[in-house]
């Protein structure tokens, strides 16, 4: 089930970025997570709503939190879809359903015709839920990775409508 995220989301979410192992696969994460940045930026999801710049998506399996998928970085008709799960939840196929449902969203709802996303070049099964919805590649390059504190490799890709 996939709602709104809310502030009250925030300890949740800093609990699954404390595992290095979905932290060191987002590139704009801090590492160690900081837990009033996390505040502030779950703090921000409703405004970001309303304004139209970003729509974020708790994920929920048995009425617990799971992950997050959004579409942000909205400007006229294009948007970012991000996604990121709890090791538990990996290799199960929420992935591929969460962010095919804000890709829905994206383009039913918003309206949005082009789509971005990323991933690390070392998360090849994040590529695999991106080519699964349709998106394809542009290009790999560097990209300065805040939790790896250097420029690391990331696969970039596009839906197109």
């Amino acid at each position: 089930m996939l709602r709104p995220t809310e502030p009250e989301d925030a300890p949740r979410l800093l609990e699954i970025q404390s595992d290095w192992n979905v932290t060191r696969m987002l590139r704009l994460a801090p590492w160690p997570p900081n837990p009033r940045e996390m505040t502030e930026w779950a703090a921000a999801h409703p405004d970001e709503w309303r304004a139209g710049s970003a729509y974020r998506f708790a994920v929920l399996r048995e009425g617990r939190l799971i992950g997050q998928t959004d579409v942000d970085d909205i400007a006229g008709r294009s948007g970012e879809l991000g996604y990121w799960f709890e090791p538990a939840a990996w290799g199960d196929g929420v992935a591929t359903e969460a962010a095919g449902e804000a890709v829905r969203f994206a383009l039913e709802t918003l309206g949005l015709e082009v789509i971005r996303a990323g991933h690390a070049a070392e998360n090849p099964a994040s590529g695999r839920v991106l080519e699964k919805l349709g998106f394809r590649e542009l290009e790999v390059a560097l990209r300065m990775s805040r939790p790896h504190g250097k420029p690391t490799p990331y696969r970039f890709l596009e839906l197109r409508i």
